[in-house]
């Protein structure tokens, strides 16, 4: 069975901005350009699920009716009670010292079905207090759109398997744009595209645990990514002229070292897997996936009697629409992993079985235990590409 453990991330979170790798030899001040912060997601901290109009999400949902899938049986009803406590919150920001906060809007907060049609403004006061408390006490904005807590009302008709998704997810963001945009400098399309459609939608760890391995992990990604070029080139046309802010999509990436000096392709494989595939269409200059993660799917997919790639496929116009959508990287860090080569003979569909790699940490193998890849170190860097 596989646990979560829902609160149990301590995070730390650093904004970086490019500097010269030669002063960490000759002195040990940070940049003045270097910057502090804290980092939350709304379902960890907010409570209150269904106060004020909110409406019910995926992991409401799943924690209500799959208790056992917690490593103690906790939900986020109360967590950390942030909706009645963002008063105390902020003033403890402030006794850090830190130079920005980053936390996620509930959807289901302000859409509370998720579709775009019935607005729930207790939940856009309740962000307003918010963001006017940072901006009184000089804390800059960083807001996630998405953090993993999707509407259950659109779960119900697919939730990110459905291409309707993009649609909705951009009537979403273009609300809080509206709302929000003269207050936030940076924001965030997606947290961890790996973690919301492996661990989600393939997977059974996180909400709303599909368990559809090899498939539902693809199309959950292949709508997300073309949901954060929708939401990037709106906010890009029509609202950065007018706040100035920046728009960027945060990435999971452990770093995954070769086991030895042969197994150097079999991480270059896993690292494209893990994450290349989410970068790789909006971060490089030639778009789509990686071809690496294409050749392996589609040869899996053949051998298991698919007539086509499990991996959908973009059109030529839908990579570059997608390609080049960012202002800035956001990378999570958690740890580091050794990998080795490991064919199979398995036909199972599955999205472990497809990068055909094998992981250990401390001579463990990690393989094809997921929870075992949660850690309590959180470290977030945002590059600018400049």
């Amino acid at each position: 069975m596989l646990l979560f453990n829902m609160f149990g991330v301590i995070t730390i979170f650093a904004l970086f901005a490019v500097f010269d790798r030669g002063c960490w030899a000759t002195s040990y001040r940070f940049p003045d350009n270097f910057l502090f912060g804290s980092a939350t997601s709304a379902y960890q901290i907010e409570g209150a699920w269904n106060e004020s109009g909110k409406g019910e999400s995926t992991w409401d949902r799943h924690t209500h009716t799959h208790p056992e899938m917690i490593i103690d049986g906790s939900n986020g009803d109360i967590a950390c009670d942030s909706y009645h406590k963002y008063e105390e919150d902020i003033q403890l920001l402030k006794y850090l010292g830190v130079d920005f906060y980053r936390f996620s809007l509930s959807w289901t907060r302000i859409f509370p079905s998720g579709f775009p049609d019935d607005i729930n403004y207790e939940g856009i006061n309740h962000y307003n207090k918010i963001l006017n408390l940072l901006v009184a006490n000089n804390i800059t904005a960083m807001v996630t759109l998405f953090h993993w807590d999707l509407p259950q009302g659109l779960m119900a008709v697919g939730g990110m398997l459905n291409p309707r998704f993009v649609t909705f997810y951009t009537e979403y963001a273009r609300t809080a744009f509206e709302h929000f945009g003269d207050r936030v400098q940076y924001w965030l399309t997606f947290n961890e595209p790996f973690q919301t459609c492996v661990f989600a939608y393939g997977d059974l760890m996180l909400a709303p645990a599909l368990g559809i391995s090899g498939i539902a992990d693809y199309l959950c990604g292949h709508n997300l990514l073309k949901a954060h070029a929708a939401v990037y080139r709106l906010y890009n046309t029509t609202y950065k002229p007018k706040y100035k802010g920046k728009i960027g999509i945060s990435i999971s990436a452990e770093w995954l070292e070769a086991n030895n000096t042969n197994e150097e392709a079999a991480a270059e494989r896993i690292r494209q897997f893990w994450y290349g595939m989410y970068l790789h269409p909006v971060f490089s200059s030639k778009g789509d996936y990686p071809d690496v993660v294409k050749e392996y799917v589609a040869y899996h997919s053949s051998l298991e009697g698919y007539k086509q790639s499990r991996l959908p496929q973009f059109t030529e116009d839908e990579i570059n629409y997608i390609k080049g959508t960012y202002d800035f990287m956001g990378l999570n860090h958690y740890s580091t992993y050794l990998a080795s080569d490991a064919p199979s003979s398995s036909l199972e569909t599955s999205y472990y079985n497809d990068y055909q790699v094998s992981l250990s940490s401390t001579g463990d193998s990690v393989a094809n235990d997921p929870n075992s890849l949660i850690e309590v170190r959180h470290i977030f860097y945002l590059f600018p590409l400049v």
